[in-house]
């Protein structure tokens, strides 16, 4: 049920933007000028702080006043505030894992277009690593200077939906100043709650995390994201990073050099990239646990240019179009595959690389994707296809 970038034709984004999270690699946001994450949820037609107050309320019906305003605390300002040690962070979150039994619930409730609650009973159910959720719980924890304002909005939209609350709402704005809220002893007593508060950016990646958490245990595991242009591959792959301390390998940097364009090289499936240094620097190290360095193609000069040095790591993440190239062979432990409909990746194309570029990629650069797509039919050998229609598996 996710996907990148759109929701039934509506953004589900906030107002807020954050560099960070939305740039791509080529500087501009993959998702539109107002995105403060990047990342959607696919198949939900609009999710916005309204409606997560109302399914709240719906799933939870012996929520107090406290626990209105403890959400919509938590869905403007996030984890922010509960994360100023990492060590100290981990620490607390390791025994309060520990405590909590397995159990069949939500994995998450989404609580503001930013945010959601992942309860830590559905992820230890789910058998994926605890240090996988803390990791997503840690780069969630960033401070927005719009916080605050976005708070006062959304307790606007309690007194909308709960126009009961009224004298509690202004008694509360007039004492609060700024602390964090906690839950009602009653909310407490009857939900015991136990989650992490993470971004909604990170939802996309849950399917493949669950993939990834059932590969056999070995040294080193290897996923390889394909797919098509302006699909989401890279913002993926740096989540992934993120989220399993992992190594990025781009197939950017194995763009194919003038000398290797002509129209015969140019009429294979896959011939626009250069497959054979990809062969000789990358795919004989990628298996083991220690440290590599490959040379990176520098578009500014036409040339090779410096080297990218693969850290020791036990996850390694080969990201591009192209990645699942025959010539590769079957190297992937988790093959995946970005799709998105055509007229999308077109639209993000022009606001990521301007009107003049779109056009390059339209006549020249997609073409060549479709036929290597098309030819090698790898849609038809990923583990998981992941896009704008949602996830599915092969």
């Amino acid at each position: 049920i996710f996907g990148p970038c759109k929701a039934g034709g509506k953004h589900i984004c906030s107002h807020r933007n954050t560099e960070k999270d939305i740039q791509n690699q080529h500087g501009k946001s993959a998702c539109g000028p107002h995105c403060r994450h990047g990342t959607f949820i696919g198949k939900l037609s609009e999710y916005d702080q309204v409606r997560c107050l109302k399914e709240q309320l719906k799933s939870k019906e012996k929520q107090q006043f406290r626990d209105l305003v403890k959400q919509a605390y938590q869905g403007a300002y996030g984890a922010g505030h509960a994360v100023l040690d990492r060590q100290r962070a981990w620490a607390y979150f390791s025994r309060e894992f520990a405590a909590v039994e397995a159990g069949e619930m939500e994995l998450f409730e989404i609580i503001s277009p930013d945010y959601c609650r992942i309860n830590l009973a559905a992820w230890k159910k789910s058998g994926m690593p605890k240090e996988w959720l803390f990791n997503m719980f840690y780069a969630s924890a960033e401070i927005f200077p719009d916080s605050g304002e976005l708070f006062r909005s959304y307790l606007n939209g309690i007194r909308r939906i709960c126009p009961e609350t009224a004298e509690k709402m202004e008694k509360f704005r007039r004492q609060h100043r700024g602390e964090a809220v906690h839950h009602s002893p009653l909310y407490r007593d009857i939900y015991s709650p136990s989650y992490r508060i993470v971004s909604t950016r990170f939802l996309t990646m849950i399917p493949v995390l669950e993939a990834a958490a059932k590969l056999p245990s070995q040294a080193v595991y290897i996923i390889a994201i394909d797919g098509r242009a302006a699909s989401g591959k890279t913002t993926l792959s740096r989540q992934l990073a993120a989220v399993l301390e992992a190594q990025v390998i781009h197939m950017d940097d194995f763009f194919l050099p003038v000398n290797l364009r002509n129209p015969v090289r140019l009429s294979e499936a896959g011939g626009n990239v250069h497959y054979e240094r990809f062969k000789q620097e990358v795919l004989p190290n990628l298996r083991k646990s220690a440290g590599f360095s490959y040379r990176r193609f520098d578009c500014s000069r036409m040339a090779l240019g410096d080297k990218r040095v693969i850290s020791p790591g036990k996850w390694r993440i080969v990201e591009g179009a192209y990645s699942l190239h025959p010539e590769f062979g079957n190297y992937a432990d988790l093959k995946l595959f970005f799709d998105i409909d055509p007229e999308e990746q077109m639209k993000r194309i022009r606001h990521r690389n301007g009107e003049k570029q779109a056009a390059v990629f339209a006549s020249r650069w997609i073409p060549l994707e479709e036929n290597y797509i098309n030819r090698t039919g790898v849609i038809r050998k990923v583990d998981l296809i992941l896009g704008t229609s949602g996830v599915r598996g092969n």
